[in-house]
Order: structure tokens, then sequence, then C-alpha cells
């Protein structure tokens, strides 16, 4: 009975302590894990409401770019963080989701988690050097078909965005050209750039200068409409390959155990963070879509989370698609 006792009590200080914590909470800076190079799609809407963050928090917000395996290697270091608060996991559907199927993971992508808000999400955008043969989508497959194991895509790594869009796209269009792993968007699209890769599939934060400056050619966007900063890119329907559609949704996660109270206060501090018109016409110039009200939150991510692991997980494993 005593040893009950002590343990109820035990819980009960736990408890209050944690409550404590809480309420003081944040005191210090806090890191943000982006688990790409600095300068891809995530890293560069993440800064944006990361400025919006340090507003509503008063607090510094470090963002901390930890790359490598797809992003499993950051996803990692922030699960096993300490869960105070003080270490926020900023991921997408790549790492969140599809790394599970592709990876062996020293980590629970299900369990060692709390959901913290949905982020602004994009559809991709699939380019190519500029002076790639192809000048149209059609184009581009028709080429690939004539020239198998020709072509080169940049990816950020095995599971991540651009790498997934482009498996689904050989699969889809029955084309096959040579995957490339970078440790993020940006490194790959600067040799894009450079022309040391043929094509890409990234997302339109990082990829629009590019286009308009004339350094790389845009072929359609992975969406059923086209995007508002770029209205001139035509969608993947209406470039010939109808029904390819893929959208970025990212989010933020903390590690499991942290306290409810500081959770909320998160989920409040992007709400202000995504309300802001400052932060959100930074937005719309890279052509990230902000989420309306009702999906942001806890429970929103966590459901979508979990439903998209379900619908994925199986479609992953049936394709074969490993890590290395």
């Amino acid at each position: 009975m005593r040893a009950v006792i002590r343990l109820i009590a035990f819980a009960v200080l736990a408890a209050l302590l944690g409550l404590a914590h809480a309420e003081g909470y944040p005191s210090r800076p806090i890191t943000m894990n982006v688990p790409y190079a600095a300068g891809g799609p995530l890293d560069v809407m993440v800064r944006v409401v990361a400025d919006g963050l340090r507003a509503a928090l008063g607090q510094p917000i470090v963002i901390e770019n930890v790359a490598g395996a797809g992003g499993s290697v950051g996803v990692g270091r922030a699960a096993r963080a300490a869960p105070d608060g003080y270490t926020i996991s900023a991921g997408n559907w790549s790492t969140h989701v599809a790394n599970g199927a592709i990876y062996t993971l020293p980590y629970d992508l299900r369990r060692d988690f709390e959901p913290v808000s949905l982020l602004p999400y994009e559809a991709n955008v699939i380019i190519a050097r500029k002076d790639f043969p192809a000048n149209t989508l059609a184009e581009l497959i028709a080429w690939l078909k004539q020239h198998p194991d020709t072509a080169s895509a940049g990816t950020s790594g095995i599971g991540g965005p651009s790498y997934m869009v482009a498996a689904f796209f050989q699969m889809r269009t029955g084309t096959r050209f040579t995957l490339v792993p970078y440790r993020g968007a940006g490194p790959a699209l600067l040799d894009l750039v450079a022309g040391q890769v043929d094509i890409m599939s990234t997302g339109p934060a990082i990829a629009l200068p590019h286009i308009r400056d004339g350094s790389v050619k845009a072929y359609a966007v992975t969406a059923k409409e086209r995007i508002a900063a770029a209205p001139d890119i035509p969608t993947t329907d209406e470039a010939g390959l109808p029904g390819f559609y893929f959208s970025a949704w990212a989010g933020l996660w903390v590690p499991k155990g942290t306290p409810r109270e500081i959770i909320n206060k998160l989920d409040a501090a992007v709400r202000d963070a995504l309300s802001d018109s400052a932060i959100r016409r930074r937005l719309a110039v890279l052509a990230i879509e902000v989420p309306p009200p009702e999906r942001l939150g806890p429970k929103p991510l966590g459901d979508l989370h979990k439903a998209e692991i379900d619908k994925w997980w199986p479609i992953i494993k049936a394709a074969g698609i490993k890590g290395e």
C-alpha cells in the first residue's frame, strides 16, 4: 500500500513540476531541427515561419540543419532530445512518413514524437537544366523513353521529396534515369543550374528564382491548379501527365513526453505566426500555401500523420524503395 501511495505521490509531483516548467516556457532559445541541408524547400519555408515564432514566443529560434539518409539522421537527433520544448522537429511527408517504410530507423515515427501543427505546404515543379533537349513535359517523357538510363535527376536523398517524386514519375511513365542523391534539394538544385545533372523535381520556393532568370526550364507543377506566383507554368494535367500530383506537406513535432502545456504554447505560436500578414506575404511570394485554421494544431497533424503512414507504407514497400 505504501508503495502505491509513493508511486501516486511521485506522479503528482512530476506533473506539478512539469506544469511549473511549462508556465515559465520558453525562457531560453529554442532549437528547430531541419533534417536537410540549408537552402532546400523545407529549410526556406521553416526560416520564414521561425521569424513569426520568434515574435510570438519572445525567444530566438535557432535553425539546426542536420542532413543525411533522406532526413533520418536529423529526425533521429530530434527524437533523442529532451522533451522540454527546446527542440522542435521540422519535417515533411518524406521524413515523417516515407522514411519509415524505406529505412530501418532507430526511432519510431508513430510513437517517439508528439504532433504540434501542420505547416505551410507546396506542390513540386518539374524542371531541367536550361539546355536540356526537351521543352515540354510531353517531350521530356518521350526523350526519356527514347534514351533510357541516359539522364540524371538530382534528388534530396533517398526518401526525400524530390527522390520520391522522381521514383514515382519513373513508375508512372515507364522511363528510366539515374537518381543522384544529395544532402538536400538545395545542393541538388545548384548542380542542376551548373548542368551537372539533367532534371529535378523540387519546391517552387527554391526553383522559381532560377526559373525566372532562365537558368533552368520548367515543365509542370505537380498539382491540380497552377500556382499564383508562376501562372505560366502548366499543371501536370495540362502538360500531358494527368493525375500526377505531389504536395510536400510539412509539420512540427516535439519529442514524446513533452508537457501538453508546452505543446499548446507552440501551437498558439504557430497560429500567431501564420496569421501575421507579413509572414503570409513572404510565403505567398514563394508559392507556399498556408493551411486553413481548422487544419492547424496537434490533432489535425496527428490524424494526417497516421492516415499517411497507413496509406503510403504499403505502397512504398511494394515499390521496393530501400535506403542505402
